[in-house]
């Protein structure tokens, strides 16, 4: 059964999902984040090439002809084809093949909406059994 993390009360999400992407990526392999929208995207793909500056983690777009041999798939489609341990989700839905993967990490804004809907997906798989761990990230700045 899926392992979930909540990161929560998270102030910039690209630094977390990079930090969360390498730690996965080393432990896992393969790794699936499931961004916002588009300009999220294209951000954390500009942001993978550079950050980490001493290593390089291996990423594409769902719809490269490399992603079926590219360890870390990021993009904003609700799909998922082919392998991945782990699912990082931002959105504020519930990502629909979330039960696909040995982990998931739930990254949970600031403001008020971000945080009901992290509430509100918290409940859901509580209410369905999954084990579940929160992390309060607004205690680290």
């Amino acid at each position: 059964m899926t392992v979930i993390d909540f990161y929560t009360h998270v102030n910039n999400p690209l630094e977390i999902i990079v930090r969360l992407v390498g730690k996965a990526y080393a432990q896992h392999g393969r790794v699936r984040v499931l961004t916002e929208d588009e300009a999220m995207t294209a951000a954390l793909d500009q942001r993978l090439w550079i950050d980490p500056p001493h290593a390089f983690l291996p990423h594409c777009r769902l719809s490269s002809p490399l992603a079926a041999e590219t360890p870390i798939l990021i993009d904003h489609l609700a799909e998922h084809e082919g392998p991945a341990a782990v699912l990082i989700n931002t959105q504020t839905a519930l990502p629909p093949f979330f039960s696909r993967f040995e982990r998931l990490a739930e990254v949970v804004g600031c403001d008020e909406t971000a945080l009901a809907e992290g509430r509100r997906r918290y409940r859901f798989y509580q209410e369905r059994g999954y084990e579940l761990r929160a992390h309060n990230l607004a205690a680290h700045r």
